[in-house]
């Protein structure tokens, strides 16, 4: 089983190729405002090192809605070339951590956050949008799982740093833990897409 694994829903996108479980290529890199960019370099490297990919790993969020994007419409085109099934598993499953068992939080702005609880892959709770507030009773609750965040977040100085792996994400499509979605993939949202209808300037009913 040949696992091609991509990540862009952070400030730091991953790319892994996994077989049997075995690493045979990742990389990191910054992914801010080119995702495309750089993932795509990664992915033409990334298809050095094997003809071919069995499946192929999303991580959906929440996070970087346009990075899940790009990671999306990425896998479809491997999937329309290659005939390659696709697979979604929420980012923070895979953080980098050797915590098993772990809460992870995140800014989903407009004063709010996510908080999702995760053990060995599985979500346990989550991803739950919450006010600081909540979020804090809901830490509370939970005093000795350490807390991880890819964001930085003053309010939450307990949160220490970690970002997705590809690679874990690999490891957990091989196992078949913590899959979310299969085929037509979509980003993990938090709320409702927010629009802005633009104002009558004319004076005409609408």
């Amino acid at each position: 089983m040949i696992t091609l694994a991509l990540d862009t829903s952070t400030s730091r996108g991953s790319v892994a190729v996994l077989e049997d479980g075995v690493l045979l290529f990742g990389e990191d890199f910054t992914a801010d405002r080119s995702h495309s960019s750089h993932l795509f370099s990664s992915l033409e490297r990334a298809s050095f090192v094997v003809p071919g990919y069995d499946q192929v790993v999303i991580g959906l969020g929440p996070g970087s809605y346009s990075g899940v994007r790009i990671a999306i419409s990425a896998a479809i085109g491997i999937e329309f070339a290659l005939r390659t099934p696709l697979i979604g598993i929420p980012s923070p499953a895979a953080m980098e951590t050797d915590s098993m068992h772990y809460q992870t939080l995140g800014d989903a702005r407009r004063g709010t956050f996510y908080y999702a609880q995760f053990s060995e892959g599985i979500s346990l709770e989550g991803p739950l949008l919450l006010t600081a507030d909540a979020l804090r009773e809901k830490l509370a609750l939970h005093p000795s799982l350490p807390i991880f965040t890819s964001d930085s977040l003053p309010d939450f100085p307990e949160a220490k740093r970690a970002y997705p792996s590809a690679a874990k994400l690999a490891r957990l499509a091989e196992q078949g833990i913590g899959i979310h979605s299969t085929g037509d993939l979509e980003p993990i949202y938090l709320r409702d897409p927010h629009i802005t209808l633009p104002k009558n300037r004319s004076g005409i009913a609408v």
